[in-house]
């Protein structure tokens, strides 16, 4: 089985997607063909293209410092790019081989016996270079330089979703700070509320029982706060962990209002959304690097040339260690006549490590248009849910001011009265928490559809201009 010579722009290479569900390449006996069908496009489409550093949109400027922090704080970022670094070294080694080996050579021997003693001095260059006839070495090299190419885009890629969990912590933060303050407003409505029941208890208009329900309101209002405090620290130790500073000092003060949702992006075309996408172009770049590995193991069963020559000076004294130069000039030709299969097992082993990457980068795609098609179903719901939300709040804070006065003029029970502030409450609750999943669900859909971005910090331009600004405010003050 020969290579599949992967060709041409990879913008135009989505088709290769089709080609797995429609053959099953994961059969090495199937015949190997394109069908060029072009894919549906998305369900919704934005009019705004998102930029790289997508993060920006919610226009937070702590956000925006915390990213560029983690750029160069983060352990598994740094981490990742010393991959990268080892990748760039192993593709120069294996370069290498396509140029000759030349060796100094420097030797010395005595002989001593009951006749003369003899020294001899040997030193010179010794070189020696394999022709790469066949091509073998230089698909070593191209598979070396693919998979640190697809090396660079899984640094990217990991850059990506460590944006993202900065984000998804950043705003979990800010909903946490957000029900400790709408805890606390519930919190004083509850003690006034207790305070009342109290004095219409000591008045004699009503009984015990109010009173410890009302006090049993307070405390679970009480209890949900100290969840959520409990969930603050916890996600303070993880964006610290993200930003790689210590989790015992963490402490950051992200405020309670939630960025409002940025105005759609465009999805665009799906092949263009695997263009973009890092891990995509990473499992693309793997690919094609097997391929070049199943070349180089085919390349392997041929015979191989090895080119061969030396610059040597022999003497058996220092006086003429200059004096005698010998050139030799030397070929050989290796062919492999028997090796127990070992040739023909690589090729099916590399064969093999092919179609599994090909099968990768086929589930790659698809989960890449599942992941913008999930969050564009789920934000547009999630629209519906909140809508949803705020009328029965709304519903509930009606019913239970009516409840309220028709249990003033003895017409309602207090259970009815608590059962109803319960519900109000919980309901407020639960529509500060669907806020934030509706701004995740605009993270995740970002972290879809974006592409790879520059991990430096934030424009030095704006920078700039920003010193340039604060400086003319300065002189003309």
């Amino acid at each position: 089985m020969y290579p599949l010579r992967v060709v041409g722009r990879f913008s135009k290479r989505w088709l290769i997607v089709m080609l797995l569900v429609g053959n099953g390449c994961a059969n090495p006996d199937r015949t190997w063909t394109f069908r060029t069908e072009t894919p549906p496009p998305f369900s919704t489409d934005g009019e705004i293209v998102a930029p790289d550093r997508w993060w920006t949109s919610f226009n937070d400027i702590q956000l925006n410092a915390r990213v560029d922090q983690a750029m160069s704080g983060n352990f598994t970022l740094a981490a990742a790019l010393q991959r990268l670094y080892a990748a760039r070294a192993l593709t120069r080694r294996e370069a290498s081989d396509l140029w000759p080996d030349l060796n100094g050579v420097a030797d010395y021997g005595a002989t001593m016996g009951p006749g003369d003693d003899r020294s001899s001095f040997i030193w010179g260059l010794d070189a020696g270079y394999q022709v790469d006839l066949w091509g073998e070495i230089e698909s070593r090299v191209d598979a070396e330089r693919l998979r640190t190419s697809a090396t660079r885009e899984d640094y990217h890629a990991i850059a990506l979703t460590l944006s993202a969990e900065i984000s998804r912590t950043w705003f979990s933060l800010i909903e946490a700070h957000a029900q400790v303050a709408l805890l606390d407003e519930q919190i004083d409505s509850n003690e006034m509320g207790l305070a009342l029941q109290e004095a219409r208890f000591a008045s004699g208009l009503i009984l015990s029982p109010d009173v410890l329900r009302q006090r049993q309101l307070l405390e679970a209002t009480l209890e949900q706060r100290v969840i959520v405090k409990s969930r603050i620290a916890v996600l303070e130790h993880q964006l610290a962990v993200l930003l790689g500073e210590m989790p015992q000092a963490a402490e950051y003060d992200p405020g309670t209002e939630l960025p409002g949702l940025p105005p759609l992006p465009a999805t665009g075309l799906p092949s263009e959304l695997l263009q973009r996408r890092p891990d995509v172009r990473r499992d693309y770049l793997a690919f094609r690097a097997a391929d070049r590995d199943l070349a180089s193991a085919i390349s392997a069963q041929y015979p191989r040339i090895n080119l061969s020559g030396s610059l040597l000076n022999v003497s058996e004294s220092p006086e003429t260690i200059f004096r005698d130069w010998f050139v030799s000039i030397g070929a050989s030709m290796i062919a492999p006549l028997f090796d127990g299969g070992q040739r023909r097992a690589e090729v099916d082993r590399t064969a093999a490590v092919k179609r599994e990457l090909f099968n990768f980068y086929g589930q790659t795609m698809l989960e890449a248009f599942g992941e913008v098609e999930d969050a564009l179903a789920q934000e547009r719901y999630q629209l519906e849910r909140i809508e949803h939300l705020e009328n029965q709040v709304e519903l509930a804070r009606q019913s239970s001011e009516q409840l309220r006065e028709q249990y003033l003029i003895g017409d309602a029970d207090y259970l009815d009265v608590l059962s109803a502030i319960t519900g109000q409450q919980r309901l407020q609750r639960e529509t500060l928490s669907a806020q934030l999943d509706l701004v995740l669900i605009r993270v995740s859909l970002y972290l879809a559809l974006a592409g790879g971005f520059d991990t430096r910090p934030q424009d030095f331009e704006l920078l700039e201009s920003t010193v340039e600004i604060v400086s003319e405010t300065v002189v003309d003050e």
